[in-house]
């Protein structure tokens, strides 16, 4: 990871008096959004700022808490003295690692059955977290029904709309996917178990398992050369 990365900059910009952070990477921003920093997405940049309509203490007790948090996650954070801080707190593991997880134990597998029931835990139809995110977008629906602004029934009508027309869909084909590894039972021909073992007939020294090594990537052939008439 380029040193970069782990570098922020929070501060009260001069010009317009919003506190504005800067730099990191996708962890740094999850870390901002956590302590309810909003992200802003531009052409070359994207930084995070404070919620608009907060006061001056609220917004310094936001950047007090992601200079902790982010300094505690190991990111070195240059920032206003208002909003240095010795505190640490402690970091635990978001929802979304469990899920993530589920990303590593489809990479690990070696056999379908494997899979398909990594899989299981995406597409189970009570409480899948497909289904679990069917419900979250519902709930978020029928908190926009009655908010009161002009355009939240419009935002209620979307969300609704996601979840009862455009997550079936994701939900339907991973089921399928799932459900014909299921049925295959077979292992899969790039991957295999490594014992750990090292055959007594092995020439290398080096070797430390049985494993064969990766297969050769030929180089794929440059483009041809555009023809053409010369004037």
């Amino acid at each position: 990871m380029p040193l970069a990365d782990r570098i922020l900059v929070i501060r009260r910009d001069p010009h317009s008096d919003e506190v504005l952070a800067r730099g990191g990477d996708a962890e740094a921003h999850s870390v901002l959004q956590r302590t309810g920093f909003v992200p802003v997405v531009r052409v070359h940049e994207t930084y995070h700022r404070t919620p608009t309509g907060l006061g001056q203490d609220e917004e310094s007790r936001l950047a007090l808490q992601a200079v902790a948090r982010l300094r505690s996650a190991g990111y070195h954070v240059n920032c206003d003295e208002d909003f240095h801080t010795e505190a640490r707190p402690a970091s635990y593991l978001p929802l979304g690692a469990s899920v993530a997880h589920l990303a590593e134990r489809i990479r690990q597998a070696t056999t379908t059955d494997e899979a398909a029931d990594a899989l299981t835990e995406l597409t189970a139809a009570h409480d899948g977290i497909l289904a679990a995110l069917a419900e979250v977008l519902t709930a978020t629906a029928e908190f926009h029904d009655n908010l009161g602004q002009a355009a939240d029934p419009h935002i209620a009508q979307r969300l609704h709309y996601l979840a009862n027309e455009r997550l079936p869909i994701i939900s339907a084909d991973l089921a399928a996917t799932r459900n014909a590894l299921a049925d295959r039972h077979a292992p899969h021909p790039g991957r295999s178990p490594c014992a750990q073992q090292v055959p007594a007939t092995e020439r290398e020294r080096s070797a430390v398992c049985a494993c064969p090594p990766p297969p050769r990537i030929a180089p794929a052939p440059p483009p041809p050369v555009a023809t053409g008439l010369r004037r």
